[in-house]
C-alpha cells in the first residue's frame, strides 16, 4: 500500500523550548506554515534566570516572573563572600521552565502554528528539496488528527531540539557536536523563614570551589517558594549529586523537600555552522549558543529563535538558501565578542582553586561589578565608558601576575 503523501508545511521546528517556540511563533505570525514538534513531557534542567530586559524584548509578562533577584552573592573555596548588588539599573527574573515552556508554546499555537506532541525519530531529504521528518507521536496527541501518523513534511527545518539535537545528529557530522560541560540540578522547597546568612529569595549565590565543580561553578537561584540549586562540570567521576548534596547544606536547604531532580549536557561554544546550506537550520542550544564561564541560555536561545525566524523567512521569501547562514552572522555580530571574553574568562580563572579565589576577589572591585550587571542585563559590553574595560583589563593581568609570581 502506497503511503500517503503528507502535508507539507513552510517550516518544521523541532523543539519546543524558548528558542522554538519563539521562532514558531514568529514565523507563523508572518503567515508561513509552521509545525512546532515537542514531547512536551520533559522539564529542562535550568537555573531559571533571565536579564529583565528580556520581559520587553520578547513581551514576557511578570507574572511569568516566580522571582526577581536584586543581588548576587560570589563565593570562593575559603568561604570569602562577596555581595554584588545590582541597584536600580535593573534585575535578574526566574523562570520556572515547568511553566515558562508550555507557556512560549501556547503563544506559538495562538499565532497559528501546529503544535504536535512528539519525538523526532529520523529525517529523509525528498528531491524537490522538501525534509519527510519521522514523529512518534505521544500517545495523548489528541491535536495530530488531520495529520499523517508517522511523518511530517516541511521546506524547511529549525532544529531547536537542545544540546543532544536529533536534527544535529541526523543531518550534521559528528564532528560538528559543540563542547560542553554537564548540569545538574535539585528543585526544592525553599524554606519559609530562613537564616539570611545562608539563603535570601532575592538573591542568587554562585559558589566557585573545586569541590563543587572543579571546571565550572555551583549555584543557588531563589524561584519563590522554590529554589534551583545545582552545578556544572566536564570532568568525568566527579560527583555532581555529592556536590550539589553539598550546597544545600550551606545553603540551610539540606533538610526542604526536593521536588524534582534534572541534568543534562550545557553547551559552551557556538558551532562553526548553523545551518546545511540547503533546508536545516540549527538554533538555541543545538547551535551551542550557551554562554561560557555563565551558562546562561534562556535569553540567547529566545534571540537565537527570532534570528533563525528571520532567517528562514527571508530563505523562503527568496528561495536562497544562502540566507540561513545570516542567523549565525547576526548572533556572533552582536554577541560573538562577549562570548570570546566570557570563554577566556572560564579558561583562566576556572583552572583551579587558587584562581578562582583570585576571581571572587576580583569581583569586590565595584568597577567591575558595574560593568558585569550593566553587560549582563544590557547584553552588550558597555561602550559609554570604554577606558573602564581598559582599567578592567589591567586589574585582570595583575591579579594573573601575583598569582604567577606566587604573591599573595
Amino acid at each position: 500500500m502506497e503511503r500517503p503523501v503528507p502535508k507539507l508545511f513552510d517550516v518544521a521546528v523541532i523543539g519546543g523550548g524558548p528558542c522554538g517556540a519563539l521562532a514558531a511563533e514568529q514565523l507563523a505570525e508572518a503567515g508561513h506554515s509552521v509545525v512546532l514538534v515537542d514531547p512536551c513531557d520533559r522539564i529542562k534542567p535550568c537555573g531559571g534566570a533571565i536579564p529583565s530586559r528580556a520581559l520587553k524584548d520578547f513581551g514576557i509578562p511578570e507574572d511569568q516572573l516566580v522571582a526577581r533577584a536584586n543581588a548576587a552573592r560570589i563565593i570562593a573555596p575559603s568561604g570569602n563572600e562577596i555581595e554584588m548588588p545590582i541597584g536600580d539599573i535593573g534585575f535578574v527574573g526566574m523562570v520556572n521552565r515547568e511553566t515558562f515552556d508550555p507557556y512560549l508554546r501556547c503563544r506559538a499555537e495562538e499565532a497559528g502554528a501546529r503544535l504536535v506532541r512528539g519525538r523526532l525519530t529520523g529525517m529523509e531529504e525528498m528531491p524537490d528539496g522538501s525534509i519527510d521528518l519521522a514523529v512518534q507521536h505521544a500517545s495523548n496527541d489528541r491535536r495530530a488528527e488531520g495529520i499523517s501518523p508517522d511523518v511530517l513534511r516541511a521546506r524547511l527545518v529549525i532544529g531547536a531540539d537542545g544540546a543532544n539535537s536529533a536534527v544535529r545528529r541526523l543531518m550534521f557530522p559528528d564532528r560538528a557536536k559543540p563542547p560542553y560541560v554537564f548540569a545538574y540540578h535539585e528543585i526544592v522547597e525553599s524554606p519559609s523563614e530562613p537564616d539570611p546568612a545562608l539563603f535570601r529569595k532575592v538573591r542568587c549565590d554562585v559558589v566557585y570551589d573545586g569541590r563543587i565543580s572543579p571546571d565550572f561553578y555551583g549555584w543557588v537561584f531563589p524561584h519563590g517558594d522554590q529554589t534551583s540549586v545545582g552545578c556544572g562540570s566536564a570532568v568525568k567521576g566527579h560527583s555532581l549529586r555529592e556536590a550539589t548534596s553539598e550546597l544545600r547544606a550551606r545553603a540551610g536547604l539540606a533538610g526542604q523537600r526536593t521536588i524534582r531532580r534534572e541534568g543534562a549536557p550545557l553547551p559552551l561554544k557556538p558551532m562553526r555552522r548553523w545551518d546545511n546550506g540547503r533546508n536545516v537550520l540549527l538554533a538555541g542550544d543545538a547551535a551551542g549558543t550557551v554562554a561560557p564561564s555563565s551558562g546562561e541560555g534562556i535569553y540567547y536561545a529566545m534571540l537565537c529563535g527570532r534570528m533563525a525566524a528571520d532567517a528562514a523567512g527571508i530563505c523562503l521569501t527568496t528561495g536562497k538558501a544562502g540566507a540561513l547562514k545570516s542567523a549565525r552572522r547576526r548572533f556572533m555580530r552582536e554577541h560573538g565578542t562577549v562570548f570570546f571574553i566570557l570563554g577566556i574568562m572560564q579558561a583562566v580563572w576556572y583552572r583551579n582553586d587558587r584562581l578562582r579565589e583570585r576571581f571572587v576577589a576580583l569581583c569586590a572591585d565595584p568597577e567591575i561589578q558595574r560593568l558585569t550587571w550593566e553587560s549582563y542585563l544590557n547584553k552588550r559590553l558597555v561602550r559609554r565608558d570604554p577606558l573602564a574595560h581598559l582599567r578592567v583589563f589591567f586589574k585582570d593581568l595583575a591579579h594573573l601576575a601575583h598569582f604567577a609570581t606566587g604573591q599573595k
